[in-house]
């Protein structure tokens, strides 16, 4: 039997959002119909990123056609793709003046080429209305389709991702439609695919992970290619969810990015707050930096 989850440490209290960019996104989200993985995925950075001008927008609806135990979006029946979407998102990404436009998606097991598609329409939508705005792609697993991944690689964004979320012993009990050596394969070929765009993926700790297991998926993800990780503390979203086995403190944080950077990441943005869009374009801009 689990013992009750530890109480959430001060490090992890986050103001509650206000200011006039929150404002004046979150009036966008609700009067253009748009989501955010920011909202839906209850996000604890949604103020401090709303406020820098930034936002992770969240395509094929809202409905999830998978029921991860950690994940706070909700899984139910998919709706139709809106053919519209590209538009409404390119527009918002330009009326909003973005410089580094985050696009994800529920995971859309129904349709044949998991959302690819639409995926590269946003993309090639965004590049019409402001080329000079740099597109990550944060993507699902596409259940292996490489050639749906050929479709969003083709389109051109600046940094694909792929969250393989815990270490490969949790995925039955958090990622239960997921699969980790498909997820690794997916990361391989599209650096094979696309040599020349980076490739990012990030990963929950607390949920009773250790740490050579954690090293383990460090060295899959670089012999996958991927040159950008993100890790952060998994929080519980409701009582229905996977419980908070462990929150580690920021210094040990501060420790596995290290040890990450030690496997030849360009970049590792690790701490308890952290999300795979945290500090998104510093990410991308640091990391080339080093590379100079």
């Amino acid at each position: 039997m689990r013992q009750r989850p530890p109480r959430k440490p001060d490090w992890l209290k986050v103001r509650f959002p206000a200011g006039r960019n929150f404002a004046r996104i979150d009036r966008y989200h609700r009067e253009e119909g748009l989501h955010s993985v920011c909202r839906s995925a209850a996000c604890p950075n949604q103020g401090e990123c709303w406020n820098r001008g930034t936002a992770t927008f969240m395509i094929l609806g809202d409905h999830c056609t998978r029921d991860c135990r950690f994940c706070n979006v909700t899984g139910a029946a998919p709706l139709p793709v809106d053919p519209a979407e590209p538009d409404k998102v390119a527009r918002a990404v330009f009326d909003l003046g973005l410089r580094h436009a985050v696009i994800t998606s529920v995971t859309r097991d129904d349709l044949p080429d998991g959302g690819a598609g639409q995926f590269a329409a946003v993309t090639r939508a965004i590049r019409a209305r402001l080329p000079e705005c740099r597109i990550e792609l944060l993507i699902p697993d596409l259940q292996g389709n490489t050639e749906a991944l050929g479709t969003i690689v083709e389109a051109g964004p600046d940094i694909l991702g792929h969250n393989l979320e815990t270490v490969p012993r949790l995925y039955p009990e958090a990622r239960s439609g997921a699969d980790y050596r498909r997820s690794l394969a997916l990361l391989r070929a599209a650096r094979d695919y696309a040599p020349g765009i980076p490739t990012k993926s990030g990963l929950m700790c607390g949920l009773g992970e250790s740490h050579r297991e954690l090293e383990e998926v460090f060295g899959d993800l670089r012999a996958s290619g991927v040159t950008l990780l993100t890790l952060g503390q998994y929080l519980q979203p409701t009582r229905q969810h996977l419980p908070v086995e462990r929150y580690l403190p920021p210094e040990e944080f501060d420790q596995l990015k290290d040890v990450a950077l030690g496997y030849g990441f360009d970049h590792v943005e690790a701490g308890p707050l952290v999300r795979s869009s945290y500090h998104a374009e510093e990410q991308f801009q640091e990391a080339h930096h080093d590379r100079q």
